[in-house]
């Protein structure tokens, strides 16, 4: 998930409810709806857009009226179409791997809204596959090894959320570099104690990726 994107969409939903409530539950309404959610529209923005609107139908006890309404549904297609801004360092360390390894980007979520974004974002020339996959688990991770005939010592994830690139590629034997997000999912954090049995390495930012590899 675009953690920041949808942590402004918060915002924008209080500030819509304000008239109606003090939004000291919206939070926790939210990530409750996104939860139930998840087993009909999986993860990503469309599910998260009918999340919203459950939530302040409920906060509101049904009183939002249809023009609150609306602007929750726009405010759902404003995100799905929003640019893509890349991490810093991202696109220089594509640019150095290129070439010297196979590089496959992996992500979770809704397949034309995960398409869409990968677009969006300019880098898939720097990819030689791209998956996308309805969940991160061990399972799937185990999966994609054996389709691109992969051994779990030679695989190597690169990602921001301990729970789904990190903790299960380590569970299989593979290698991970966590770099964490400036903003995470709640359901993306796991107990610090996982992430300290986990082996991963750690990093601060995208920059440092190149030279952490060269060691």
């Amino acid at each position: 998930m675009n953690e920041p994107l949808y942590h402004e969409s918060q915002n924008t939903l209080e500030a819509i409810l304000t008239d109606y409530l003090e939004c000291r539950d919206l939070r926790r309404t939210l990530y409750k709806r996104e939860i139930e959610n998840l087993k009909i529209f999986g993860y990503g923005l469309k599910g998260f857009t009918p999340s919203m609107i459950e939530t302040a139908i409920e906060l509101t006890n049904g009183k939002v009226d249809g023009r609150d309404i609306q602007r929750i549904i726009d405010l759902g297609k404003g995100m799905l179409q929003s640019p893509v801004t890349l991490l810093e360092g991202v696109e220089e360390a594509l640019r150095a791997l290129r070439g010297n390894t196979r590089l496959i980007i992996i992500t979770k979520g809704d397949l034309f809204d995960q398409e869409s974004k990968v677009a969006r974002s300019g880098l898939a020339e720097y990819f030689d596959e791209c998956e996308i996959v309805s969940k991160k688990d061990s399972e799937t991770y185990a999966r994609l090894m054996r389709k691109h005939e992969v051994d779990p010592d030679d695989f190597l994830m690169i990602g921001n959320s301990p729970k789904s690139d990190i903790l299960p590629v380590c569970e299989l034997g593979g290698t991970a570099i966590w770099i964490p997000a400036q903003v995470t999912w709640a359901h993306e954090t796991v107990d610090d104690a996982e992430m300290e049995n986990s082996n991963c390495q750690r990093l601060s930012s995208m920059r440092q990726l190149i030279t952490a590899l060269s060691r």
